[in-house]
């Protein structure tokens, strides 16, 4: 893993309005990002695994506090459907009960664990606002549901960021509200993303189980921060 620099700018943030976009990636405003760092590419198992070796799951300094609360009453001790073997891990997948892949992707982490493990990694999660930065002009291109794989897949050589698309749904530091001077559409159509703009948390890029075509720089995903069934992964970021 390599990490990207981006310089201080005004961002140019949400759909333009040329083509389809739900009304959450709306309306298209500016926003000042400043000067990050953005991982190359998503978290691997191998990484995810030395968190768990070194006490991850036993810190409740890495832990935001409802994420600490969530991870004792639920019983948190790794990933989703992470199975240990011995002294190695299996993942139950969609294949079956198989040795995780080191270099792919971890998938089926909350946004509470991503947040414990950028911590621990002596980093942060991506705003949103990061990530659509990083993202646009890049192809949509990736591991899609397309592609039959149906798993996340170790990263391609890439001279900058891999992975921005497909494999994974990436956890942003952001909290899911309205862009400014959103307003819900009209009639049933209203119903949709304006109801859910409290409690969640924004996740970008797509993964293994989106259709390639359904996703662009602007699409904003968004889950409980608890909730682990999705293919949810994590990029880091940090300050330059």
């Amino acid at each position: 893993m390599t990490w990207c620099a981006y310089d201080e700018r005004i961002a140019t943030i949400g759909d333009e309005g040329a083509g389809f976009a739900f009304d959450n990636e709306r309306p298209r405003h500016r926003a000042v990002v400043g000067p990050f760092l953005l991982a190359s590419r998503a978290v691997t198992h191998a990484e995810y695994a030395r968190f768990i070796a070194d006490g991850g799951y036993a810190r409740p300094e890495l832990w935001l506090s409802d994420g600490w609360s969530a991870a004792k009453l639920e019983g948190w001790q790794a990933p989703l459907y992470w199975e240990r073997d011995g002294a190695a891990w299996n993942e139950f997948t969609l294949h079956g009960l198989r040795p995780i892949d080191s270099d792919a992707p971890v998938a089926h982490v909350s946004f509470y664990e991503a947040d414990a493990y950028a911590r621990w990694a002596g980093a942060r999660l991506p705003t949103e606002h990061e990530w659509e930065t990083a993202a646009v002009g890049h192809p949509v291109e990736g591991n899609f549901v397309d592609t039959g794989r149906l798993g996340p897949a170790r990263a391609q050589r890439a001279p900058r960021e891999a992975q921005l698309f497909g494999d994974v749904w990436e956890w942003t530091a952001s909290a899911y509200l309205p862009y400014p001077r959103f307003r819900p559409l009209d009639g049933a159509l209203g119903e949709y993303n304006g109801k859910f703009m409290s409690g969640q948390m924004v996740l970008r890029g797509g993964s293994c189980f989106s259709p390639r075509e359904h996703l662009r720089p602007t699409y904003r995903n968004f889950f409980d921060p608890s909730e682990r069934w999705q293919m949810t992964g994590i990029r880091l970021a940090r300050a330059p």
